[in-house]
């Protein structure tokens, strides 16, 4: 039974709830359904597409670290083409939900021709765009607000669908990222990619990570997600998806505070597949103690103490 006061909106689009599994952390969804009903969820960001296949980083692309994970994996994925006609197909078998189309490339051009064909289907409710990975060489629209108001333009004329913008805290002012998308015509905010991190082999000195660096993600980085939420929610009126760090009904309570309409859970997947499921049950406990009713009436609530 869906619980009316777990309902938030993203834009038009109302979600049943505000807990989205991220991008990268969940697949195609389907393969999910193992653990649980995925149509629990308010909707799911799928695994990062490309136009054409990628077979990502070399290996070793993942490592443990404290309070979190760093991973390289760089965007590995069958293309658009492969993900429209057999996973799609495959998710729709088994839930009944729009989702969040994640879409990644080096160059406009690359970012149209994935945008034009996910145009079509109907199983897509947002277009995710990925300009912050940081195991991708030629990804740099995070940085400069030329560049992304150029991408955000050529992608509003290739699609109807609403266009998310996923930025990144690194070597940026992300506060200024977010105003430029919103001025380009973005429909909503995603934030925070992950971090840059690195793991030594303490019996060999040797980085553990084959490109040395990689995407940091987990727990540690949820003060850095709060902080940019926040600073992105006080300059624009765009919807946000919070993302970094959660793993709890409470966090789920901070992002939202913070000015997040909804949110990502990432790394949390890898640890404990159930999590989100875990959460969205939990959610109406943590709201009873915390004398919240509703909780599209909190988004943005640490605002009010500018």
């Amino acid at each position: 039974m869906i619980n009316k006061n777990l309902k938030v909106k993203l834009g038009k689009w109302e979600l049943d709830n505000p807990i989205i599994p991220a991008s990268g952390t969940f697949g195609y969804g389907y393969e999910f359904t193992q653990f649980y009903d995925i149509n629990i969820l308010g909707t799911f960001s799928m695994k990062g597409t490309t136009i054409k296949p990628r077979l990502g980083n070399p290996l070793p692309r993942i490592a443990e670290c404290e309070q979190g994970l760093i991973n390289s994996i760089g965007l590995q994925n069958p293309g658009v083409d492969e993900v429209i006609n057999s996973e799609f197909v495959k998710l729709k078998s088994v839930y009944r939900k729009k989702i969040i189309a994640n879409i990644a490339g080096g160059t406009i051009d690359d970012f149209v021709a994935v945008a034009k064909k996910l145009d079509k289907e109907s199983i897509v409710g947002i277009i995710e765009v990925n300009v912050s990975c940081p195991n991708v060489e030629k990804l740099k629209f995070t940085s400069n607000p030329k560049h992304l108001t150029m991408l955000i333009k050529a992608l509003k004329k290739a699609t109807k669908k609403p266009i998310y913008v996923k930025l990144s805290a690194v070597d940026t002012d992300i506060a200024k990222m977010a105003i430029a998308a919103e001025k380009a015509g973005a429909d909503g905010l995603s934030l925070i990619n992950t971090l840059i991190g690195m793991r030594i082999d303490l019996n060999t000195g040797k980085p553990i990570i084959a490109r040395k660096t990689g995407g940091f993600s987990g727990p540690a980085i949820k003060p850095i997600a709060l902080r940019c939420v926040y600073e992105c929610a006080k300059v624009t009126k765009l919807p946000i998806i919070g993302i970094g760090g959660i793993s709890n009904a409470y966090d789920v309570i901070e992002m939202m505070y913070a000015g997040a309409s909804a949110v990502q859970i990432g790394a949390q997947n890898l640890v404990d597949p159930y999590v989100c499921e875990k959460i969205i049950k939990d959610l109406p406990r943590v709201m009873k103690e915390l004398k919240i009713d509703k909780l599209s009436n909190i988004i943005g609530k640490a605002l009010k103490y500018e």
